[in-house]
């Protein structure tokens, strides 16, 4: 094991915007937590040139901490040392095989799954002009937004704050919510988005609306930041072939897991 004083806490802001930037896409979910409303919520720390954050706004914190394949070993040093240091219940975004460091310090991993993070990468795939049934959602749908997910995407993370920023569109029928787009990420500041929410109800399906309310969102965040990103199960084979069509590539692979310690 390497000594745990290698890796150390940030607290600059600006020095953590200028390591994410390099990667803006593989650390858009980071960046984003940078901003003021997320930044009261995460602990840093950094080990050479790789950051790590546990953002704790709910009882089970999660670990972010993502590498480059040629930074393997650097990543699994960095994981190591930090592991005396997590919660004993922990939620985590780890590059592929870094899990072997929390094994190794103890955890059990009771769930893990394949993702990929992917980018808007050749945007003139985007359906133009944008369908005109396609709305912008506001804090006034929150209950019909509420009755889409308990139906088609129950457990899924929702944060109502989002809705504030206007970066959620949707499809209605007879005046029900039957299809949605959001973000899970959205920073201006940082040029930088990450989709979320992105959900039909299952009596709507294979019509076109996801293709619809995702091309239209990713239209109008244009306007205000540069880099899209999105996170993705490795086998789902029907989202990744959606993206794919809209302009949307992998650039990292990543293990979504969940790990508790005795």
């Amino acid at each position: 094991m390497i000594p745990t004083m290698r890796v150390r806490a940030v607290h600059d802001r600006d020095e953590l915007a200028a390591l994410l930037r390099h990667h803006p896409t593989r650390h858009a979910y980071e960046l984003g937590d940078l901003d003021d409303p997320h930044w009261p919520h995460t602990t840093w720390y950094r080990h050479h040139n790789l950051i790590a954050l546990l953002y704790h706004p709910t009882p089970v914190p999660s670990l972010l901490a993502f590498a480059a394949p040629e930074q393997h070993t650097e990543h699994h040093e960095l994981l190591t040392a930090l592991a005396p240091l997590l919660p004993r219940r922990l939620h985590a975004h780890l590059s592929p095989g870094n899990a072997d460091a929390l094994r190794d310090a103890g955890y059990h991993i009771n769930t893990a799954a394949p993702f990929l993070r992917l980018a808007l990468t050749d945007p003139t795939r985007l359906p133009d002009p944008t369908p005109p049934r396609v709305e912008t959602l506001t804090t006034a749908d929150l209950p019909r937004l509420h009755d889409l997910f308990q139906a088609a995407y129950a457990g899924t993370w929702f944060d109502p704050a989002l809705l504030h920023a206007g970066q959620y569109v949707g499809v209605r029928h007879h005046d029900q919510l039957v299809a949605v787009a959001g973000v899970h990420v959205y920073s201006p500041t940082h040029s930088v988005a990450a989709l979320g929410n992105v959900t039909t109800h299952p009596t709507a399906r294979r019509r076109g609306l996801a293709r619809a309310t995702v091309g239209a969102l990713c239209a109008r965040l244009r306007h205000h930041v540069d880099h899209i990103a999105l996170n993705v199960a490795a086998d789902n084979h029907a989202a990744l072939a959606l993206y794919h069509s809209l302009g949307f590539t992998p650039v990292a692979e990543f293990t979504d897991l969940f790990a508790t310690v005795d």
